[in-house]
């Protein structure tokens, strides 16, 4: 029995590129420093900053502004000048830009400079995803790309754990150590992987047949980064309305909401690969992204059973972690396998902005809501949202 799962763990991780473990390494270190967007909404509604849930809900909003523009732009200098140099400048900027932020204290300058921080960060997104697909066979894409999220899980469960307690002595501290971070991946980059001659225009024969188009002319690619944009809006909640309900509704320490979200990461890093190697070519792609947003929706739901305690907690974010699972590396897959080299920025670039407007929408309306309705209805909205937009998924599959 051991064997045998010591094998299926060893098979799950076979086959892989080492350019696709050292840009997960690179994430990783990047990632163990995610301290300042778990707990930004907590920082902002302290005493010592002394913000409403509606004015944090904003800075979120200009958080997603920001990275829908640097999504879009990303995307573009990655099919102008490739993957390469718009990863190392944006690991590092995005370094300095989180110290900077951390010493703002007026709301203006707070907004401004959480913008200009996702805007660079989240141009770091499209090139790195063409990264991963340059460095990666067709038969191993998605667990190409589930490696890079279980680099991204783990330093999420190290940054949230560790970030919960540093919290305690000083918010300051979360923008320094991801600051660091952030530099300290640019550097390893730097050092470890050489520079490709990645021209996309070279390529212009390679791939899916039909995808020779731009991307925002693939109606149904169109229509997945509409369902995706409201899955992520309420997925989104779990970093930002979430660690508030927490702590003012439910009355859990720091430390205990760091430990929760680290849970998420540690999940993954148990389950995610081994899943991925069991379920990967078995089904529709989209058969997977319909079963993990439904999972998503119903963790929502659970947190509004009365009385909800720490074990509830606990069966909630597994819940979600497991709709996370299912949906997230499957989501990458498909849109990889919508391109080819020549216009692969451009749907990496749509993808990230479906993201970047959700974390727009999601947190300032949850945050909105709240402040009107209270956070009942909130886990409602999002958790029927999600249900709803998996059968979209399913509705999109069947069109297939």
């Amino acid at each position: 029995m051991l064997a045998a799962t010591a094998r299926t763990y060893r098979n799950a991780y076979s086959g892989l590129s080492k350019e696709t473990w050292l840009l997960s390494l690179i994430m990783l270190i990047n990632r163990s420093g995610t301290m300042v967007v778990p707990f930004m909404t907590l920082y902002l509604t302290s005493p010592e900053m002394g913000y409403s849930v509606g004015q944090a809900g904003i800075v979120f909003g200009l958080f997603g502004a920001g990275a829908f523009s640097g999504a879009w732009l990303g995307g573009r200098l990655t099919d102008k000048i490739g993957f390469y140099p718009v990863q190392l400048f944006t690991l590092f900027a995005g370094g300095i830009l989180f110290m900077v932020l951390g010493q703002m204290k007026t709301y203006p300058l707070i907004c401004t400079f959480t913008f200009l921080l996702s805007f660079v960060n989240e141009a770091f997104r499209p090139a790195n995803s063409t990264a991963i697909a340059f460095y990666s066979k067709t038969e191993n894409r998605t667990r190409s790309y589930a490696l890079n999220r279980l680099a991204i899980n783990i330093g999420w469960a190290v940054g949230s754990g560790l970030g919960g307690f540093l919290a305690d002595m000083s918010y300051e501290l979360l923008f320094w150590v991801d600051g660091i971070t952030n530099i300290s991946a640019a550097i390893l980059m730097w050092v470890v992987l050489k520079p490709v001659d990645y021209k996309p225009e070279q390529h212009k024969d390679i791939g899916h047949p039909g995808t020779s188009l731009s991307a925002y002319r693939d109606k149904k690619y169109l229509w997945f980064i509409l369902f995706t944009m409201l899955f992520a809006s309420c997925f989104f909640q779990l970093f930002t309305n979430l660690p508030v309900y927490l702590k003012n509704e439910l009355h859990f320490s720091k430390p205990f909401i760091g430990i929760l979200m680290a849970f998420n990461g540690i999940l993954i890093a148990i389950v995610e690969m081994v899943l991925i190697y069991r379920l990967e070519g078995k089904r529709n792609i989209l058969h997977y992204i319909t079963i993990g947003v439904f999972l998503v929706g119903l963790a929502f739901l659970i947190l509004n059973i009365p009385g909800i305690g720490p074990l509830l907690a606990f069966a909630m974010i597994t819940t979600v972690t497991f709709g996370e699972i299912l949906s997230m590396p499957f989501m990458n897959s498909y849109w990889i396998t919508r391109t080819h080299p020549s216009n692969r920025g451009q749907y990496a670039a749509l993808y990230t902005m479906a993201w970047s407007a959700a974390q727009t929408l999601g947190p300032m309306g949850g945050a909105q809501l709240v402040e009107y309705s209270g956070f009942n209805l909130l886990w409602w909205s999002v958790g029927g949202l999600c249900i709803i937009t998996s059968f979209s998924f399913l509705k999109l599959r069947n069109s297939s």
